[in-house]
């Protein structure tokens, strides 16, 4: 018997946090983040992220667990996500596993080809030649050596351009290749996978109420915070939807009214990204958000309680 689970997903701002709450008081769950920015420290406001309040009257895991400037990825969520679910039931308890972070819920519910470790050495010398010649030459080099996987990396994505090619040079194949080999056929779990969904204005509608919302709640003065405490824009972290836009802003680059704009519309166009992935998956049930009553009978019948 695999252990069983149940995922809660769905586009940025469709209500995963305040129902997986419910849910999880109602079924005596913990529940798991699977949400990318919300595994760092100090970054609070910009990630939507539970608060301290809602954490205390439910268990959570894998929040709160790196800094901003430290390294995290898709294996390491694999292995600690693990350990947590492991964790869970042995205390007798349901795992709730909530965010949208697409790789994240793969890895965990298909499995990753067994890369090599970082190479040190190897790492430091592709970011000096990035620094000397550009990012741009390095996705060059990767394209020539990978041209499958530099489709489905952003230029300026450096350090996902540089693991690829530092697989390829550990193994002398392309990351494309060890994927296909792989083919993510690992089923570690039985689980449930639930998408939720809204009509389309309605999501967005939510989306730019949410933006609105993180700067009446002070999202200026967490990315001042940040920068005070040393972490730099040039940061992944500080790259991403909403902290790279106040950035911005207080470089002087744009003003607040154009910050704003530009937030709301990146946000929006990553919902649509995390919708097309999705649509991809075959094992996923959609529901609305507020259909409450029919997630809860699918829990309920999955958990056989």
């Amino acid at each position: 018997m695999k252990p069983k689970i149940v995922i809660l997903t769905g586009p940025t701002g469709v209500g995963k946090t305040a129902l997986s709450l419910y849910l999880a008081k109602r079924f005596d769950a913990e529940i798991i983040n699977a949400d990318s920015m919300q595994i760092y420290r100090y970054m609070d406001i910009g990630t939507a992220k539970p608060s301290l309040e809602e954490r205390k009257t439910v268990p959570h895991h894998l929040i709160d667990i790196k800094n901003p400037d430290e390294d995290y990825d898709a294996a390491q969520y694999r292995r600690d996500a693990d350990l947590a679910i492991k964790d869970i039931l042995s205390r007798g308890k349901h795992t709730l596993i909530v965010g949208g972070t697409m790789l994240y819920l793969k890895v965990l519910t298909k499995g990753l080809f067994p890369a090599p470790p970082p190479n040190k050495d190897l790492r430091q010398n592709l970011f000096k030649i990035a620094e000397e010649k550009g990012r741009q030459w390095l996705y060059e080099k990767l394209k020539g050596i990978d041209p499958e996987t530099a489709r489905r990396i952003k230029p300026n994505d450096i350090i996902r351009i540089i693991r690829a090619i530092e697989i390829y040079e550990l193994t002398g194949r392309p990351i494309s290749w060890h994927q296909k080999q792989h083919n993510f056929s690992e089923r570690p779990y039985d689980y449930l996978k639930i998408c939720l969904f809204r009509p389309r204005e309605e999501l967005y509608q939510r989306i730019e109420k949410r933006v609105e919302k993180m700067f009446t709640q002070g999202i200026i003065e967490e990315v001042k915070n940040l920068l005070r405490m040393g972490y730099t824009p040039q940061l992944k972290s500080m790259q991403s939807i909403g902290y790279r836009h106040v950035i911005a802003y207080l470089q002087g680059k744009q003003d607040l009214g154009e910050t704003k704009r530009v937030f709301k519309r990146d946000t929006r166009r990553y919902a649509k990204r995390q919708l097309s992935w999705f649509r991809q998956e075959r094992e996923i049930k959609w529901l609305l958000a507020d259909e409450k009553e029919k997630i809860e009978d699918e829990l309920a019948r999955f958990w056989e309680v």
